[in-house]
């Protein structure tokens, strides 16, 4: 197979040191070809990086977007791997006196238009169902702003029950289905959201029990 990891920053992409590879950089492990791809934090490097890829390089078989994430659910902890199976852009709509609506529940958005069901859009393909014995799936959203405040934990768990959030989980599962691509993702938590407090943040213990769990992965597929 053709794989394609995708990171959003260096410092995620590190976790791959054992692999020898740096961005841009290909590997062969077994009968298939690794290629890496660090974009740049949030949605717009995200898909404008994912897509010029694209137009340079034979689309690959699987694509992985691997990185790190916030929980926004008590059970899952920091240092903790998983897998978000759905995924949606939770700061897109309107502001009005009364709260946030969601673009899905407006009329400028069909949520159930491809590739949203009910607004999200979902990770369904034979990689994912291999993928599950080793790792637990969840409900992701994509923020433009990392959750800094209570206040927004509790707004985002009532209007989307997420267990994480990152900056860029959405788009990559927007341009994947869009191109047909198959697609999984892997997201190793590195801080509970809510109040912000970078002291409790462990990236470190995150990256590297994601790069133990890319090297499983990568060998389960």
């Amino acid at each position: 197979m053709k794989i394609l990891l995708v990171f959003a920053t260096e410092q995620e992409s590190s976790c791959l040191e054992g692999f020898k590879m740096k961005p841009g950089s290909v590997i062969f492990a077994g009968s298939n070809t690794i290629s890496l791809l660090v974009t740049g934090v949030g949605t717009v490097n995200t898909a404008w990086a994912m897509m010029k890829w694209f137009q340079l390089n034979r689309k690959p078989d699987l694509a992985i977007n691997a990185g790190i994430a916030g929980s926004l659910n008590n059970e899952i902890s920091v240092g903790e791997v998983v897998m978000p199976v759905s995924d949606c852009f939770a700061d897109l709509g309107i502001e009005t006196p009364d709260g946030f609506i969601p673009l899905k529940d407006t009329v400028f958005m069909n949520q159930n238009e491809f590739p949203f069901i009910e607004g999200r859009i979902l990770c369904e393909n034979e990689f994912k169902e291999k993928a599950l014995k080793i790792l637990k799936p969840v409900r992701g959203i994509t923020v433009n702003t990392v959750t800094g405040t209570g206040a927004t934990r509790e707004r985002l768990k009532a209007l989307f029950n997420p267990d994480i959030e990152t900056m860029e989980g959405a788009a990559f599962f927007y341009v994947c289905a869009k191109d047909k691509i198959p697609f999984l993702a892997v997201r190793a938590v590195s801080n509970m959201a809510g109040e912000r407090d970078p002291g409790a943040w462990n990236t470190s213990l995150a990256i590297n029990n994601l790069a133990a769990t890319l090297v499983e992965l990568i060998k389960l597929l």
